[in-house]
């Protein structure tokens, strides 16, 4: 193998396949292998322009006449809470995230089991193991991260754990932000909204950390699974012309953001 292809990537498309988000239409993706030492930097690269990543690969949409997955990435410094996320925040007063190495757990993957069986039991993740759950989690080059979501208990203040697992977010640490890769959730806890608390987390974790964006995959106009991302604002959505800026649900997008 020459040094010229081991440091180029090689594009690959999928051979069409029954949309799983948009009844009646076919989905084709292009995708590419993240390995070797250049991982992160192409990573970051292809997540700035659409691409998401799935274990070592990157991938993105590239299906015959439809555009409805939009990249999404939400400004973490700009973004003030709606009343609703701040009932949010507040039900889940005694959560505690602890951001540790992505290593996978029996634990972790009795929550994910049971998210699934509640979840997406039809999806195409339904039948995943314990092993194929240990690959999504450990299957990175790139700078990953699992963040715990645990019930605080009486010694959580001083160390700095809590007792009880309630959700998981596996997250890849990018130059400008966090991408929400994946997460899951205990589905009995259903009424304290843990899905939307993970990502207000992650937004006051980027600020933190003074990385602008939270990156949540796609928002697909038309499908009612991803609605809940166009409520993060302000943000911004990847358009051919670049990453236009959106204040206001409903609102058109302004110019292409650096």
């Amino acid at each position: 193998m020459t040094q010229h292809s081991r440091d180029t990537p090689q594009f690959y498309l999928t051979a069409p396949s029954p949309c799983p988000y948009l009844p009646g239409r076919h989905e084709r993706k292009v995708f590419t292998h993240l390995v070797g030492e250049r991982a992160g930097d192409l990573n970051d690269l292809l997540t700035h322009g659409g691409f998401r990543r799935s274990q070592s690969i990157a991938y993105r949409p590239a299906c015959d006449q439809c555009r409805a997955c939009v990249s999404v990435r939400v400004v973490a410094n700009e973004f003030r809470p709606s009343r609703n996320f701040r009932k949010v925040m507040a039900r889940n007063a005694d959560v505690i995230g602890d951001q540790r190495s992505a290593v996978p757990t029996s634990e972790q993957y009795s929550v994910f089991r049971a998210y699934l069986d509640a979840r997406h039991r039809h999806g195409g993740m339904a039948d995943m193991t314990v092993l194929d759950y240990a690959m999504m989690v450990e299957d990175s080059h790139v700078e990953t991260r699992i963040i715990e979501y645990r019930r605080r208990g009486p010694d959580s203040g001083i160390t700095g754990h809590g007792e009880e697992l309630l959700a998981v977010a596996l997250t890849d640490v990018l130059s400008d932000g966090l991408s929400m890769v994946y997460s899951f959730f205990d589905p009995s806890q259903e009424t304290r909204s843990l899905g939307t608390f993970m990502i207000l987390d992650h937004i006051a974790r980027a600020r933190r950390q003074g990385l602008p964006y939270v990156y949540l995959g796609y928002w697909i106009d038309g499908s009612r699974k991803m609605d809940y991302k166009a409520r993060f604002l302000p943000q911004q959505r990847l358009a051919p012309s670049g990453w236009l800026r959106i204040d206001a649900q409903g609102d058109t997008a302004s110019e292409p953001q650096d």
